[in-house]
């Protein structure tokens, strides 16, 4: 995967932004998160080791994740947004119990082909696309 730092540094520098050391220990946070995470979850990992990095940065940094193209809301679960990083993976789909919140990743390749079939059919063009399925897991039914 390739480092996601000089993405995110161009896009600030595009905004007239900086890489402060608050959003740059965000991102490598972020990128060292292998899971599905909150900005709650994101705060605790963060205030472990870096004082002075605030929840208001986080949320205020997210946004510009999302928007350089290196993070995405991936789904909402308990009215909280969950992120994911996307930059250097797969598109995927998820399928999350609605019971216990337990969410699974799956390859949407096959679904991707028939987005895009629908695309072209109406002369449309797809940038992003996010699929989630809600439902129950086996251990809630």
């Amino acid at each position: 995967m390739d480092n996601p730092t000089p993405i995110f540094e161009n896009f600030l520098k595009a905004k007239g932004l900086k890489l402060t050391k608050p959003r740059r220990v965000i991102l490598d946070v972020v990128f060292e998160t292998h899971a599905h995470f909150n900005v709650d979850e994101l705060y605790d990992i963060i205030k472990k080791d870096h004082q002075n990095v605030s929840r208001a940065t986080i949320y205020r940094t997210m946004p510009l994740l999302v928007n350089s193209g290196l993070i995405k809301q991936s789904h909402r679960r308990q009215s909280k947004e969950y992120f994911e990083h996307i930059h250097g993976h797969a598109d995927h789909l998820h399928l999350i119990c609605s019971n216990c919140g337990n969410l699974i990743e799956e390859d949407s390749k096959e679904l991707e082909k028939k987005l895009n079939t629908l695309a072209e059919k109406h002369h449309f063009v797809i940038e992003e696309f996010n699929i989630s399925a809600k439902g129950k897991c086996f251990k809630c039914r």
